[in-house]
């Protein structure tokens, strides 16, 4: 009998109960929570609501002029007829995120079930678009005010949810110009070193893909990096 094997056992038990730990530390980190390893200024531009006809492709054009990447929270139903726009933002290297199938709040927040069940059908297309899943999920309205049980499913199912610290208020400024969105940009992301910037591409939103570069020009000349989760 090889009395080693015993030992051997023993030390790889303690070696990956300490491996686990530095990893859970670490994972649970607040930078690692933006998705950052380091301190330096960073925004992420998000949209949520899209693919949209009109909006989406103006929004990926800037982005591919000014060589940025973001993150799209999409709406599963809205992609229907819209294939190839969400096709093009995974092809041009944007994070495609879940975001829902239908958007409607008392159905999805009416059970756990009944959200992941949202969550999946909606990243059922991605896949069939992409060919690749996600697991990186935004609560319609933001996680702030919704059920520990509802935000415990969802990252029991592997997904990593991402809030907002910054917003242009394109859903909240009736009308809004151009400028009236970046001066929101401006001032809801003041101050902040890591800034998740909150936007919206669909249809309505016009006046979001016209002030974009401008809000890009306003980061950049402060020194911002450009990041996607």
């Amino acid at each position: 009998m090889n009395r080693k094997i015993p030992a051997i056992t023993a030390f790889m038990i303690i070696f990956s109960v300490i491996v686990l730990h530095y990893f859970n530390a670490f994972y649970h980190s607040p930078k690692m929570a933006l998705g950052r390893a380091d301190d330096s200024p960073c925004v992420y531009l998000t949209f949520d609501d899209g693919p949209s006809d009109r909006v989406t492709p103006k929004i990926l054009d800037v982005l591919k002029e000014e060589n940025i990447k973001a993150t799209f929270f999409v709406v599963g139903r809205q992609v229907y007829g819209r294939e190839a726009i969400l096709k093009r933002a995974f092809d041009e290297g944007h994070t495609i995120g879940v975001h829902s199938y239908c958007h409607e709040y008392k159905t999805i927040y009416s059970s756990p079930e009944a959200l992941l069940g949202d969550m999946e059908k909606c990243n059922d297309v991605i896949e069939s678009v992409t060919g690749k899943r996600s697991c990186v999920y935004r609560f319609p309205g933001g996680s702030f005010n919704i059920d520990a049980g509802l935000v415990n499913a969802v990252t029991t199912a592997g997904y990593r949810y991402v809030d907002w610290n910054a917003s242009v208020c394109d859903a909240e400024i009736t009308n809004a110009t151009p400028y009236d969105l970046i001066k929101a940009a401006k001032n809801t992301s003041a101050d902040r070193k890591t800034v998740v910037l909150l936007c919206h591409d669909s249809t309505t939103k016009s006046a979001t893909a016209e002030a974009l570069k401008e809000i890009i020009e306003y980061f950049r000349s402060a020194k911002y990096k450009f990041c996607a989760f």
